[in-house]
């Protein structure tokens, strides 16, 4: 039986990854999960799985950190938000990547090619790392697919006036709408600006450019109003000092 290891700081992805490897892959047994990199690599160590699924962004070790010391008889799969962490090279290597949020298409595509393919060499796994290693930093998102049905719409990012994080989504508010994402807040933040778009709180991020003002509370923290919206924002003391002089 296959053996595997699970990795993602974020719980509600990562019992979303095990319940959908268990319609992908059901003969999978998945021996250990983990919250962090140093966790991950611990369990790994210890139990010598054939899989290890790693989330790219964990505190603690990377999931690139933990790859490069793991044995080369664990394949590696990487988890990220964004396709341009993933080179080239990973599409004909044994080592795979699944971009966030991770469809069943693509999981079983993942899945026949660690049951084809032969364990990668070690040598060959870290030129791939090292590769991914020096891979430019992500491009800064200019648009956002958001799905309705089996309809696709896209919405320029500057039209977003701020984020709030939804569960395991976030929505994304403009002036007349809100929409829906399949990301978490924490991966979409990678790919925005953040010199336009400021975190103002752990559940939301604001774009400067549509703050009319800030009013200071009793408690040090500022309340915003958004350029036509009728709610407001508020700041958490963490984030407070971004307002202090507007």
């Amino acid at each position: 039986m296959t053996r595997a290891v699970l990795a993602d700081d974020e719980t509600h992805l990562l019992d979303h990854l095990r319940h959908q490897l268990a319609t992908a892959w059901p003969e999978l047994e998945i021996v250990a999960t983990a919250h962090n990199g140093d966790e991950a690599l611990r369990h790994i160590l210890e139990q010598r799985p054939d899989v290890a699924f790693l989330d790219i962004r964990m505190p603690g070790r990377t999931g690139l950190e933990v790859a490069r010391a793991v044995a080369p008889d664990t394949r590696v799969v990487f988890v990220t938000a964004f396709d341009q962490y993933a080179v080239e090279a990973f599409t004909t290597s044994a080592v795979d990547y699944l971009v966030k949020p991770v469809t069943m298409d693509r999981l079983l595509d993942c899945v026949r090619r660690l049951r084809t393919m032969p364990a990668i060499a070690a040598d060959e796994l870290r030129r791939l790392l090292d590769q991914l290693q020096s891979a430019p930093t992500p491009a800064r998102l200019d648009w956002l697919r958001v799905g309705a049905g089996d309809t696709t719409r896209l919405v320029a990012v500057d039209e977003v006036l701020y984020f709030r994080a939804d569960n395991k989504y976030t929505t994304a508010v403009t002036a007349d709408r809100e929409h829906l994402l399949r990301l978490t807040i924490r991966d979409l933040e990678e790919g925005l600006d953040d010199k336009q778009f400021w975190r103002i709180h752990r559940g939301i991020i604001v774009n400067a450019s549509a703050v009319e003002d800030a009013r200071r509370d009793l408690r040090g923290r500022y309340v915003l109003r958004i350029r036509g919206r009728r709610e407001t924002l508020r700041t958490s003391e963490a984030y407070a000092h971004l307002f202090r002089h507007m």
